[in-house]
């Protein structure tokens, strides 16, 4: 009787193992597409939500009004120069000491008093193609839920 090499794979098992793998990724992949594009949204919408607001309330507790639009939200790092100087600036009110950008590295816009919330400020982000429109991550009612 003849002894079998028994040290290696065939071709054929080798090719059946990259056909599972490929058959795998082809069954995960879909379900992975697309969700880079949310969490970056959702982001946006933290840092929108909670993360400068918060900073924002801080600010406008100290001084009794949320900074203008031309201190913009350098207001919260820096003690404005410019009419209204804050009085009791207690900041900066950032954690990271640095002005943040939106996860697609552009700055928030930042508008005080808002044009949708008038007695504060409106703050939002252009969102994924940099340009005004229903893709915009806002702090406010916009009508549109977006998922």
């Amino acid at each position: 009787m003849k002894k079998r090499n028994n040290e290696g794979f065939t071709i054929i098992e080798i090719l059946l193992v990259i056909g599972i793998i490929v058959m795998l990724a082809a069954m995960v992949a879909p379900k992975l597409s697309g969700r880079g594009k949310q969490a970056k949204k959702d982001a946006a919408r933290v840092d929108i939500e909670s993360n400068i607001s918060t900073a924002l309330d801080m600010y406008e507790l100290d001084n009794g009004d949320y900074p203008t639009t031309e201190q913009g939200l350098r207001a919260l790092l820096e003690k404005p120069n410019s009419a209204p100087e804050p009085m009791q600036w207690n900041g900066p009110y950032l954690k990271k000491k640095k002005l943040p950008t939106d996860p697609w590295k552009k700055n928030y816009v930042y508008v005080a008093p808002g044009g949708h919330n008038t007695n504060e400020y409106d703050l939002y982000s252009y969102g994924p193609d940099g340009v005004e429109s229903e893709d915009d991550i806002v702090n406010w009612d916009d009508g549109f839920d977006e998922q």
